[in-house]
């Protein structure tokens, strides 16, 4: 029996996604857990890798179980051998042909930074920060050209995985509350670490190192070198996974509630 799961995770922790020898990362937490409820050992697949640091609402992975567990075993059973940063929020029933990271139409992330003289101190290792004042309006102006289907080699990890560089960007959203500025970001897929190198070439812009068509330049460059340092990962939160509605997955039922934190 193949089974979904919705997780929520703390990253801070962990040391990303992927399992590791260490053990310390979310899917080693997570199959020794699921294994526990098992009685057999698990190996799940996920919707995204998310790196050291980063934080998901709305994680979604699939699995194959031998024996038969009631759904509600597979959320409070796993959540009992979880630790507390980590969390299954709903488990589902899908047909072999899910599959948690092929199936998924688009992924959102959702990056929130710190815009104030002081680095976080309550919201440490959950928001990024930056020192110099941004402005809102160069962002968004720089911001508009990433929209629709690009090369984004210019905001590609040299150890990318991902077989081509061309991506399909259908949200890019900037905007403010108080001291920080949330960065909104809908693809259909990711390079790695692209989102974060995304939010540091739009900061150059919103410092004021960089005009607001200079990610028009590097998207034609295509040439990583030549755009911003990655950005942090204490901000980014995986915030949505979607798919297609005949898998009727819990989280298409809702709406994902992305983190919000007090205005500054």
């Amino acid at each position: 029996m193949r089974i979904a799961l919705g997780l929520e995770y703390d990253g801070s922790g962990f040391s990303g996604w992927q399992s590791q020898p260490s053990g310390n990362t979310a899917q080693d937490a997570l199959e020794v857990a699921l294994s526990a409820v098992a009685g057999a050992p698990v190996r799940t697949i996920c919707a995204g890798r998310t790196d050291a640091g980063v934080h998901a609402l709305d994680q979604v992975v699939h699995f194959d179980a031998e024996m038969t567990r009631p759904l509600s075993a597979w959320v409070r059973g796993t959540n009992a051998h979880l630790p507390d940063s980590i969390v299954v929020r709903w488990a589902a029933g899908v047909t072999e042909d899910f599959h948690a990271r092929f199936a998924a139409r688009s992924r959102s992330y959702r990056y929130v930074l710190l815009n104030r003289l002081e680095r976080p101190g309550l919201f440490a290792g959950k928001v990024g920060w930056c020192h110099r004042s941004l402005d809102l309006a160069s962002m968004q102006a720089a911001a508009a050209c990433l929209m629709g289907e690009h090369d984004f080699s210019s905001f590609r990890a040299a150890g990318c995985q991902a077989k081509s560089p061309i991506k399909t960007l259908s949200r890019c959203e900037i905007t403010r509350q108080g001291e920080m500025f949330m960065f909104d970001f809908q693809a259909n897929a990711f390079l790695h670490h692209m989102v974060r190198n995304l939010v540091g070439s739009i900061v150059y812009v919103g410092m004021r190192r960089q005009s607001t068509t200079w990610l028009a330049e590097l998207l034609r460059a295509r040439d990583r070198s030549m755009a911003a340092p990655t950005f942090a990962p204490d901000g980014l939160y995986l915030t949505r996974v979607e798919y297609a509605p005949e898998w009727a997955l819990p989280q298409q039922e809702r709406i994902m509630a992305c983190p919000q934190f007090p205005i500054l």
